[in-house]
């Protein structure tokens, strides 16, 4: 190390059960996707040794040591203890003590308080905090020091860090450095402080946004499932022939397998399709055989009735000019054993099915269907029952998973949630089976739309906040901790089908790493009369060969869809002869 930086190891202290949040594992909890523990981890990563002292963390380096005080959970001064103890054999003079509840700690902080203590001779620097709180739990010690004070020390059990610091302590000021997470409202300030670092564009172009999607959305977990329970899913792994096609040599007609050149003697036997066993066809004979029969041992080669006759003799002959060619399928001829039959990112089809069938292939590894929640928003939706005096009707809910399904999702869950002020943090910390959580309305910023900032004290990562098109622009997709993706939709029914229809099989493509397919597209027969500076959805009707959009369109219902096609994604100032994008309309 250089003289700014002195070599020097470091204790994380993991154990503390957050108390006041319940009794969570505090330093497994997340801010900005990384958990607390990860992230004291990764801001003493310049240490010589480092030692984490808590419960035991699979997911932590292999060079990271682990130890856990005794008792376990008594007190910072005897974890302390414990993690010298797994230094023992180190040499350096300094070490690092840093409690894996302040999330916004990185190397930089770390190296601030190094090159601090390198001008003091304090036995201990510790950091001041934005509040003006002294961390005892973030500081730089002498080492020999810190093994003398605690060998002064009758018990070290629940013993304050306070009781331990040196009389002749330093501080350094960091402002960067938040103060420790003790509470749900001390995570929500760090996830939000870290939200707002992310620096993610306020609106992304729909191109942007989708490509974003497909670069932030890790696909689901793949599962295997029998060929006949696969429909709708996407191959995880290709699918691979485990028998070959055909089996044996079969026969391609109905006619006679014969051995040799003819004319033949035909035997009063018949090759049916389905049995097998029969005797070895003898040079010079025939048998009978039907389309798909096992073709006997001995022959040679299969000829249809078409194409021979019996003489008066009762011999079986080639027609007169006819040339005697083979109608036997030959083992294999379809696929061996082994082939592959269809790539990674196939959707399974009827046809994919059926295929899976004909070559004894037992599983498939897929991937989906996404399963949905859907989750209705707002005191004034009413799903049954008159209204009342400020009320709506949900005209959206109940006819969702129709076009969900459309895009390949399966409902399992509908959800109606009130306003207030904890329901959508409550709803996603909730655990659900579904992979993809879609909220109708309360994407905006009013005051009954909660679902950005709860997102934000979820410490969710949110990959698209607004896209550059109308209607529709304030959506929202997001991923939990959990991997669980949240979808937000407007609230008017028609801009929230148009935002469905824009991303969700984008989101599809991703959960199911499936392979994209091609757009529809088509011309605009008046596009002089949509155009504009932004991006549009509308609604279109066939012209001709053409499409024509509707130009005076109202979202808060889905009246406008009704005999329409699609809906045309219109650029930005389109051009008359720019092809449009057309999102098929379910009918």
């Amino acid at each position: 190390m250089s003289s700014e930086n002195p070599t020097f190891d470091a204790i994380v202290l993991a154990g503390g059960r957050g108390s006041r949040m319940g009794g969570v594992d505090k330093p497994a909890l997340t801010v900005g996707r990384r958990s607390m523990i990860g992230i004291a981890v990764e801001a003493v990563r310049r240490a010589g040794l480092i030692v984490t002292v808590g419960p035991t963390r699979h997911q932590l380096n292999s060079r990271v040591l682990q130890t856990q005080e005794s008792p376990a959970g008594s007190g910072p001064v005897a974890a302390v203890a414990a993690g010298l103890r797994a230094l023992r054999e180190s040499v350096a003079d300094v070490v690092v003590i840093l409690a894996a509840d302040l999330p916004l700690v990185d190397a930089n902080s770390v190296d601030s308080l190094l090159a601090a203590s390198l001008s003091s001779s304090a036995g201990a620097t510790f950091v001041r905090d934005e509040t003006g709180r002294t961390q005892y739990l973030f500081g730089v010690w002498d080492r020999s020091k810190l093994v003398a004070t605690l060998a002064r020390v009758d018990a070290l059990a629940n013993r304050s860090m306070r009781s331990i610091v040196p009389d002749d302590y330093a501080v350094l000021d960091l402002s960067e450095v938040s103060g420790d997470c003790d509470t749900v409202e001390d995570l929500h300030r760090a996830r939000a402080r870290r939200a707002a670092a992310d620096c993610i564009p306020p609106a992304l172009t729909i191109h942007q946004a989708r490509t974003r999607i497909q670069e932030r959305l890790a696909p689901v977990a793949p599962r295997g499932v029998p060929p006949l329970e696969a429909h709708g899913t996407v191959l995880a792994e290709p699918m691979i022939a485990t028998r070959p096609l055909p089996y044996v040599d079969i026969s391609a007609m109905d006619g006679y397998a014969v051995s040799g050149d003819g004319p033949w003697t035909v035997r009063g036997d018949i090759a049916y399709a389905g049995t097998s066993g029969l005797a070895a066809v003898a040079q010079g004979h025939a048998v009978r055989i039907a389309t798909g029969a096992h073709v006997p041992a001995g022959a040679t080669s299969v000829v249809r009735d078409e194409f021979v006759e019996l003489d008066s003799s009762g011999k079986l002959r080639l027609s007169p000019n006819v040339t005697q060619q083979d109608d036997t399928r030959r083992r294999g001829e379809d696929w061996h054993a082994g082939a592959e039959l269809a790539p990674v990112g196939t959707s399974v089809s009827p046809a994919v099915m059926s295929v899976a069938l004909s070559a004894e292939v037992a599983e498939l590894t897929v991937r989906g269907p996404v399963r949905a929640q859907i989750v209705l928003s707002g005191n004034e939706i009413r799903a049954i029952g008159p209204l009342e005096a400020g009320q709506t009707r949900d005209a959206l809910g109940p006819i969702l998973p129709l076009y969900l399904h459309a895009c390949g999702i399966t409902v399992v869950d509908t959800v109606y949630l009130p306003d207030s002020p904890t329901a959508f943090e409550d709803l996603l910390t909730t655990s659900t089976a579904a992979d993809l959580t879609i909220v109708v309305g309360a994407t905006g910023g009013g005051a009954a739309d909660q679902l950005r900032t709860a997102l934000v004290h979820a410490d969710a990562e949110t990959v698209i906040g607004r896209i550059l098109v109308r209607p529709g622009g304030s959506q929202i997709t997001a991923v939990l901790p959990s991997g669980r993706v949240v979808l937000g939709l407007p609230g008017n029914p028609l801009a929230a089908i148009g935002t469905l229809l824009l991303v969700a099989p984008t989101v599809v493509e991703a959960l199911t790493d499936s392979t994209s397919s091609a757009p529809r597209v088509g011309n605009l027969t008046n596009p002089e009369a949509v155009c504009s500076p932004t991006a549009r959805i509308v609604p279109v009707m066939r012209d001709g060969t053409g499409w024509r959009a509707d130009t005076a369109v109202r979202t808060a219902h889905l009246l406008h869809l009704i005999d329409h096609e699609a809906l045309a994604v219109v650029p930005a100032e389109v051009s008359s002869t720019e092809p449009v994008e057309l999102l098929p309309i379910v009918r």
